[in-house]
């Protein structure tokens, strides 16, 4: 299905400053707002918690929203250099036990959708829903390519923040804000963190594949219509695989659509939310 409309970046600005943070003894920083049943919210590569805050402004309202720092960025410990797509799923899990949270919603944007796809493969009905925004699934050959290649590269010539951006963004106006706040991100990303990130995001994308066929829980599917790279292709074939699965294809905008489009993305996910378990 599709979500038409459009809505300024400016509106993701506003909300975006820095958010308090509070540490776990495994080292995951974290920000929380509201009670309620919990929300867990994982960012993509390069990105930091702050990146939800649009979601977290709009959902705390009436949920337990808690925004991770994925390992290696923003405060958040990292993993070890080699670290693979399932060792972030495990930290994840680490997480959880730590916060003593036994059923979850967790929502992933890129590489947290990864994240996010893998506990719900894996972790069973401790995932109670599933939303994956921007996700990938069993890139193509020549994109596969071109992943592997810049995952490569980053090691040798550092992190690329022009690439992601124009990857990322459209020419629009209404994207302007937006890019410079993941602009400002980018820069602060610590390289290392990125790097082992990059990599698992790079060759994950068959890692939990074939996983979805046993997902229960109510599983949201959502991407931007013009996202070159998490298309909404993508996002049918994983949707069409779970059992509970569902799309929301965001009309005319790309890959960092909580950001671009935060009330079309904060309405979808309390649509997602608020479905049964029994339900879809």
């Amino acid at each position: 299905m599709q979500a038409a409309g459009s809505i300024s970046g400016a509106a993701a600005a506003k909300d975006a400053g820095a958010l308090s943070r509070e540490r776990t003894a495994g080292g995951t920083a974290y920000h929380e707002a509201g009670s309620g049943e919990p929300l867990v919210l994982i960012h993509g590569v390069g990105m930091r918690l702050e990146a939800w805050a649009p979601q977290i402004a709009s959902l705390s309202g009436g949920y337990r929203v808690i925004a991770v720092d994925m390992p290696g960025h923003g405060e958040s410990a990292k993993l070890p250099v080699g670290s693979r797509l399932e060792e972030f799923v495990a930290w994840f899990g680490g997480f959880l036990d730590e916060m003593e949270i036994n059923s979850v919603n967790v929502a992933g944007h890129s590489m947290g959708a990864l994240v996010s796809g893998g506990a719900a493969a894996t972790f069973g009905r401790r995932i109670k829903r599933v939303a994956y925004l921007n996700g990938v699934y069993r890139r193509d050959p020549e994109a596969k390519a071109a992943v592997l290649a810049r995952a490569a590269a980053i090691p040798v010539t550092g992190v690329d923040k022009e690439g992601p951006l124009a990857r990322w963004f459209g020419d629009d106006p209404e994207s302007n804000a937006a890019r410079e706040l993941t602009r400002k991100w980018l820069n602060l990303v610590d390289p290392q963190g990125y790097a082992v990130a990059y990599a698992a995001f790079a060759g994950g994308d068959e890692t939990y594949a074939d996983g979805w066929k046993d997902v229960r829980g109510p599983a949201l599917f959502l991407t931007g219509s013009d996202d070159p790279n998490s298309t909404p292709l993508m996002a049918e074939q994983m949707a069409a695989l779970a059992p509970k699965g569902w799309v929301r294809i965001v009309q005319g905008h790309r890959h960092m659509v909580n950001l671009t489009a935060p009330e079309i993305v904060n309405s979808l996910l309390a649509e997602w939310l608020s479905s049964g378990e029994d339900e879809r």
